[in-house]
């Protein structure tokens, strides 16, 4: 009994499913090819002007990716003028990240390789992110603290320098 009433029941939503889908245009599966056959939108040209943001756009990326990523200038100098012994190999400015090839500090003896990423408009320490590379593998924290450091002290003094407390 309870068989035949699912087979009733899916036949039923077959025939409501065909019976609607013979009330639009036959042309194919997703609608009119003919372009002439396509609703025309009649939208006053002011709203368009004007278009209003809804919790939709949420969902859509509507600005371009340059416009939606913010760096701190401060970090992005500091980062540049600190490492400037490295030679530069990629520079990004609108992701925030620097990539360099292997040079040797001023005085030191060891060749290091560096990739910045700063990723946030504040100036303190989690929108700075600093990676070094030795020949022979990662160098060690302390190193690479010592250059967050020396970045972050450097990005405080431009900004000092700059008047704007």
């Amino acid at each position: 009994m309870a068989g035949r009433r699912r087979i009733g029941v899916a036949a039923a939503a077959l025939a409501a499913a065909a019976a609607l889908g013979g009330c639009g245009p036959v042309a194919g599966w997703f609608g009119p090819t003919d372009p002439e056959m396509q609703p025309q939108l009649d939208v006053p040209q002011e709203r368009v002007a004007r278009r209003q943001s809804t919790i939709w756009d949420l969902f859509t990326d509507a600005n371009p990716p340059s416009t939606t990523v913010e760096v701190n200038r401060y970090l992005w100098q500091a980062s540049l003028e600190v490492l400037d012994f490295l030679p530069v190999q990629t520079v990004d400015p609108f992701s925030g990240v620097i990539v360099t090839g292997f040079g040797t500090p001023p005085g030191g003896g060891r060749a290091y390789r560096a990739a910045v990423l700063v990723n946030d408009p504040a100036l303190d320490a989690r929108s700075l992110n600093v990676a070094l590379l030795t020949s022979a593998g990662p160098a060690s924290p302390a190193t690479i603290r010592a250059v967050e450091d020396a970045i972050l002290t450097r990005a405080r003094q431009i900004r000092v320098r700059d008047g704007r407390l």
